[in-house]
């Protein structure tokens, strides 16, 4: 039971991430195809990625982003009775790559699954556990994103192949009573879906229709007016559901698709580029990876803080998008 004046709340307690050891420069991508590192900069602002080579999987990166995340909150992985990961680029049809992860980190035993919600997949994630952990199915769980996009890329298309990379991020979240005002926690989540535009992101195949693994394939100039539309409109339902103004919000932290769209998002929520937490150049789209690599980047370098209010958000095809208010 919670006591008065406090509520149970999701609370992060831990981040990690992990990135490919190999970086690809934008100059290396345009030996490979027609591009030029101004193009791809002035259009994306995208730098450079990291990109999977061998022995580096969806798995093997959501291990190491998993370790990091448990070593940071100092809890043990086999503390963990939750898993759920999110993922487009899964290690295998089935099981759950989550499955692969509990394995590895001795969580055996507890609830694991993944999550495919594309880029939008950490914010879906982090809705699921929260309920879960505020209805006591879980106690401790563990979020994480994982994908390696460049297996799914066709690397002919210099539309697309450019804008992508591989690398994980995790959080740990552990069920506390908080404080009703003021409180650590996740204080709202609200996630959306329209399968309507199915065709301005997606990927050409899959188990059941090519029965192969197929490409990405994108509309940018659609995704982005909508990304942009919808990013702004979720994150006001949150903010409206948790009682707070834009003014409040310490780092956004949001899904790092392109640096244009974060641009376009902080400029209609009249929020400062300073409290936008931009990854983009380094890591490029890493997907259901982004966020969590963001967070966990901005924390490991001291900008967000315990106390601090932030907002993570993320729109990806299906389309899906999301957003989740958290005081850490």
């Amino acid at each position: 039971m919670s006591g008065q004046g406090t509520v149970r709340r999701s609370v992060l307690i831990g981040t990690g991430s992990a990135l490919p050891q190999r970086c690809v420069s934008n100059a290396e991508m345009a030996a490979m195809v027609d591009t030029t590192d101004e193009w791809i900069v002035e259009r994306t602002g995208i730098r450079q990625r990291y990109i999977a080579g061998e022995g580096e999987t969806t798995a093997s990166l959501a291990i190491d982003a998993a370790k990091a995340a448990l070593a940071a909150a100092g809890v043990e992985g086999g503390s963990i009775d939750l898993i759920v990961l999110a993922t487009a680029t899964a290690e295998q049809t089935f099981p759950a790559t989550a499955t692969i992860v509990q394995n590895a980190i001795g969580a055996n035993g507890g609830i694991a699954f993944d999550v495919a919600a594309v880029c939008s997949g950490f914010v879906y994630a982090v809705g699921v556990a929260d309920s879960m952990l505020r209805s006591g199915m879980a106690r401790r769980a563990l979020v994480i994103g994982a994908e390696t996009f460049s297996r799914i890329l066709d690397w002919e298309d210099r539309t697309t192949c450019v804008l992508f990379g591989d690398g994980a991020g995790a959080v740990v979240l552990e069920a506390q009573d908080s404080a009703q005002d003021g409180g650590a926690g996740i204080l709202a989540t609200r996630l959306h879906a329209d399968g309507a535009h199915n065709q301005l992101l997606f990927v050409d195949g899959g188990p059941s229709t090519t029965q192969t693994v197929g490409h990405l394939r994108m509309k940018g100039r659609e995704v982005f007016r909508h990304a942009v539309t919808n990013l702004a409109s979720v994150v006001g339902e949150v903010l409206e559901d948790a009682g707070h103004t834009p003014d409040d919000i310490d780092w956004l932290v949001p899904h790092q698709a392109n640096a244009r769209i974060l641009e376009a998002t902080a400029k209609k929520l009249n929020m400062s580029p300073d409290r936008v937490v931009v990854t983009v150049p380094e890591h490029a789209n890493t997907s259901a990876a982004s966020v969590p690599l963001a967070l966990d980047t901005a924390v490991r370098d001291g900008r967000v803080k315990a106390g601090d209010l932030i907002l993570i958000e993320a729109m990806g095809g299906g389309f899906t998008w999301g957003a989740s208010l958290i005081r850490v």
